[in-house]
């Protein structure tokens, strides 16, 4: 991705890019860790390529003791958000748990002033809020009984088939999706600053692979065999989320600040939520609340992202 793209139009493709992941990983029948390791293994495979053909393994060398653990511990905070997030996907909707890992912008905007030196304005603080608003309606609209049933759930009300309890469980690792995948576009706008792109995500997607496998052979989920089903459902998460979604916004992170190319992520649910009630495998169709809750999300977005 050269210098001569736009910001925004990379953030676009990456959207797209992004939307497919939540569909992809509810289409396979894999363990977590097992779907984010081989995603990650596949992304490596073509990152390694253009890392030889273009000569930035180089990069590397030029690395001080502290960007290379800070790079190190963005790529384990990339392996809990995949861990926590599609563990997410097997106890609550496509457009909950996209809405809720989602809100990743409100967390970054207040470190970034701080650590970065970044600032968002009064009218983004507003836009943030207004997108924010958008996901919880989302979230909440998966729960049954809406605020009644959050109660039940937190204090051990659950309904006889466990639903609530399931959905909980699965909006709060949502959750915890939601605060490392923060800390990590933290990290990658700091170090992205100083270091090329393919440099970095390969480093980082490195890191985050060893850091799945790992996890993978201690909760003793096997990582193979795989069939072909599972491997081309990995390989799509792979060239789809991972290189066209994550990649494009690790190099958008060189041109724009942490919370604007966070921010446009808030479009997944939308993209998500679409895909999930066309694929047959899913069929999620959703209801008025999901809608109504999307549309403060995209005009949240927008708000947010005039100014930049």
């Amino acid at each position: 991705m050269g210098s001569t793209r736009s910001p925004l139009t990379v953030l676009v493709f990456s959207l797209i890019g992004i939307s497919f992941a939540a569909p992809l990983v509810r289409l396979s029948h894999a363990p977590p860790l097992v779907i984010a390791a081989w995603r990650l293994g596949f992304s490596l495979v073509i990152i390694a390529i253009a890392l030889t053909l273009r000569g930035e393994w180089r990069a590397w060398r030029t690395l001080s003791r502290g960007e290379f653990a800070l790079t190190g511990a963005a790529g384990l905070l990339l392996a809990l958000h995949f861990w926590s997030w599609n563990a997410s996907l097997q106890y609550t909707t496509v457009a909950a748990s996209v809405s809720l890992v989602n809100l990743q912008p409100v967390i970054i905007a207040l470190v970034s002033s701080r650590w970065l030196g970044e600032r968002a304005s009064r009218q983004q603080w507003v836009g943030i809020g207004v997108a924010v608003v958008g996901a919880l309606v989302v979230g909440l609209a998966d729960v049954p009984g809406g605020l009644s049933g959050v109660g039940a759930a937190l204090t051990g009300g659950a309904d006889e088939h466990g639903v609530r309890g399931r959905a909980i469980l699965g909006d709060l690792l949502a959750c915890v999706g939601a605060v490392t995948a923060a800390f990590y576009y933290l990290i990658g706008r700091r170090v992205r600053r100083s270091l090329a792109l393919w440099p970095y995500v390969g480093l980082v997607y490195g890191a985050a692979c060893v850091g799945c496998v790992v996890l993978a052979v201690v909760t003793g989920d096997a990582l193979v065999p795989q069939p072909p089903r599972e491997l081309a459902i990995f390989a799509g998460l792979a060239l789809g989320p991972m290189l066209l979604g994550h990649t494009g916004m690790n190099w958008a992170l060189g041109h724009l600040p942490a919370y604007l190319v966070n921010l446009t992520t808030l479009g997944e649910p939308i993209g998500a939520t679409l895909l999930a009630a066309l694929l047959p495998g899913i069929a999620e169709v959703p209801g008025p609340a999901t809608l109504v809750g999307g549309g403060l999300v995209l005009a949240g977005v927008l708000l947010a992202a005039r100014r930049g």
